[in-house]
């Protein structure tokens, strides 16, 4: 897995301490040929998924330049993966303009969005803006990605591994750091294209 990672780094451009390996070529952006298809109408597919309620979540980097912005994006596809050792995943587009930063970067945190974030969430997914204009943000302690004022909970993450998935890439992080902030604090959630929050 390392040298996967390795090579997907390498790929986008990133300083890596290990030897220097093939750098892997980048695949077409499907997952199986025209004539492999099942006859699913992406409508249909986005519209039947969308009852699946989800939680919402930012994944942020540092900058991957001196001086330069963070990175960062709205994510609804994130995920725990294992306890021991301790891994969360997320999914992102191979078509995606920020994940190369945070490729770069080699390290992310996920912030984990609470009910009232809604109109923070909508800004980091616009593409080109200045996502952190006016939003306040702290270092996580080990990798310094920013952690965003006022969320429930945040995750700092190296990048452990990274897998093809389709048209998505499907990113694995090894925790190093994590955190709650004081008091209850009710979750933004997601559903068939709607904000919402839990209520027991």
């Amino acid at each position: 897995m390392a040298a996967t990672v390795v090579r997907y780094l390498r790929q986008v451009g990133a300083p890596t301490s290990a030897e220097p390996v093939e750098a892997l070529p980048r695949p077409e952006l499907r997952a199986v040929g025209e004539d492999e298809r099942a006859p699913l109408d992406p409508g249909e597919f986005r519209r039947v998924l969308g009852h699946f309620a989800s939680g919402v979540t930012i994944v942020t980097a540092p900058s991957d330049e001196p001086d330069g912005p963070p990175a960062g994006f709205a994510c609804q596809s994130f995920s725990s993966l294992s306890l021991d050792p301790p891994l969360v995943a997320f999914m992102v587009a191979r078509t995606s303009t920020t994940w190369p930063r945070i490729a770069a970067a080699g390290v992310f945190c996920v912030n984990i969005l609470g009910a009232d974030q809604g109109t923070v969430c909508r800004s980091f997914a616009v593409s080109g803006a200045d996502k952190f204009a006016g939003v306040e943000h702290d270092p996580t302690p080990v990798t310094g990605s920013p952690v965003l004022a006022g969320v429930p909970a945040w995750i700092d993450c190296t990048i452990h591994a990274v897998h093809t998935g389709g048209d998505h890439l499907i990113v694995v992080g090894k925790v190093e750091a994590l955190g709650t902030a004081d008091g209850e604090c009710s979750p933004l959630l997601f559903h068939q294209g709607k904000f919402g929050r839990f209520e027991a």
